[in-house]
Order: C-alpha cells, then structure tokens, then sequence
C-alpha cells in the first residue's frame, strides 16, 4: 500500500478538484459575476488542457513529494518536531507555513522577470472563470512543487497537514477565480480570513498597482501583514488579462506552452502589466 500512496494521494485530489470545478461551474451559469464575453469559449480549450497537462505532472511530483514528506516525519526532522506541538496544532501551523511561503514565492514570481514568464501564462487569460485556476504552465509547476519540498523540509509536516494543504489550496483556487457574483455583506467579511470571493479578482487586473496586490493563497492575513491588501470590493469591475495577449494566436495551447521562452527583441515576451495611478490599492 505504502508504494502507492503517492499515486493515491496524488488522484485524490485531482477527483476533489474535478468535482469543486463541476459544481462551481453550475454556480457560475446560476449568478455570473459577469456575463459570459466572447472569450469564454475559446478560452475553455486551452484551460482545460493545461489543467490535464498540470494534473499529470503533479502525480508525476507527488511520487517525490509524498515519499519526502513520509522521510522527513519519519526521523523527525524539521522545526515542528522540536517544538513538539499536539497533532491539531502542528497541522495548524504547517498549514500556515506553507501558505506564507507560497504568499512569498508568489511576490517573487511577480518581480523576477525569469519567474514571471512562467507565472504570466496564467495572468494572460483575458475572462477569468473556475477554468482558469489550473491554466498553468508546466514550468510554474515546477516552481510550486520546489516551494513545498523546501517548506516541507524546513518545516517537518504531517502527511495529512500537507494533504490537507494540497486539497485546500485546490478548491480555494477555484473558488477565487469562479465567476460568481457575491453580495458585499458576504464578500467584505470572507475578504477578512480567505482570499474568495471577489478579493483575488483584483490580482489579475492588467494594471500593475492593482495586480500587484493580493497575493494571498488561503489566507488574506499576509496581504494585510505585509502591505499587499486592496479591499475586495475592487474585484468585482476588473479589466483581466494581459496587454498584448488578446489575439486568438496568442491563446492557443501550443502559444500559451511557448509564451515563457519568446525572444524579448520580437515583442512577444510575456511584460508586466503597466503601472498607472493608483486610486486606492495598497501596492
């Protein structure tokens, strides 16, 4: 059994996330945020097939992942075992740990030009729905497996606080890019602990004191910690996508898979978006 935990643990959460999606994607139809625009079709293919195209790479990085996970809790390595926490605690604090460094290495992907190539795949989508929240580029999967082993090797979690992890983060992904419209009565208060419904929508605008902002994977407490916030009710009237990447060329498969390694003397590399005066983000 334990051969296959990887595996298992792996198309466990897949199933999690094809499910939340379905749903999620009813909901949609029932109260759009925003009426579906030309874009919704002919972005539908090309999400979907970088989400398989993430699904099999991340089981492909769960059969290294989940068996370092087991190593390290198994000769207790990693700061949790010095402290040693009762089993909830710890899994709260891991959990919490890994959130913070992916709100870290989210900041980076951002300000490296290197990292934004990749990271820019999944900002370039130009009507943002539950289909873009896997519109991944393999590379930046790369980068998301190697911020959890190192977490998870400095840290020391649990294999069930680091599925726990994985599965969250997942449906939380979908849940803050769904294209569903929230009451503010709803939205303000969720905006003070998690990063859905309308507070993530803010980070794919195409202005850069915007989509600068809002970092936060789960939880909204280190965008507000760390001078990132801009209030949610910001989300629900912004421009997505990226300059320059509206053509239908651009948005194909085979485009979206090559936009990291343009050549930046043809215009075609993947730019941040622009900054413009700032009204009320907190960059």
């Amino acid at each position: 059994m334990t051969s296959f935990a990887p595996f298992l643990s792996g198309s466990g959460t897949i199933a999690t996330i094809l499910a939340t999606m379905a749903l999620v994607s009813a909901v949609e139809v029932l109260v759009p945020l925003h009426a579906r625009g030309g874009w919704h079709r002919r972005h539908l293919g090309p999400n979907l097939a970088l989400t398989l195209l993430t699904f099999a790479t991340n089981l492909l990085l769960s059969i290294g992942l989940v068996p370092l996970v087991l190593a390290l809790e198994a000769h207790d390595v990693g700061l949790l075992h010095a402290l040693a926490l009762p089993p909830v605690a710890a899994a709260a604090v891991a959990i919490a740990a890994f959130d913070l460094s992916f709100y870290a290495a989210h900041r980076s992907w951002h300000r490296v030009p290197a990292l934004w190539r990749f990271h820019a795949v999944h900002h370039a989508d130009p009507e943002v729905d539950v289909t873009t929240t896997i519109r991944q580029h393999p590379g930046e999967t790369l980068l998301r497996a190697a911020v959890m082993a190192v977490t998870a090797a400095v840290v020391g979690p649990s294999l069930v606080a680091f599925a726990v992890y994985r599965s969250a983060s997942a449906v939380n992904g979908l849940l803050e890019h769904a294209n569903v419209r929230a009451p503010g009565w709803l939205d303000g208060p969720l905006s003070l602990v998690t990063t859905w419904p309308h507070m993530h929508k803010v980070h794919h605008s195409r202005t850069a004191t915007q989509t600068d902002t809002n970092y936060g994977n789960l939880l909204s407490v280190w965008d507000r910690l760390f001078g990132s916030f801009t209030p949610s009710s910001a989300g629900t009237a912004i421009t997505y996508g990226l300059d320059g990447y509206d053509r239908a060329d651009r948005q194909t498969t085979r485009a979206l898979l090559a936009m990291p390694f343009a050549r930046t003397a043809t215009g075609d590399a993947p730019t941040r978006p622009r900054r413009v005066a700032s009204t009320g983000s907190a960059a």
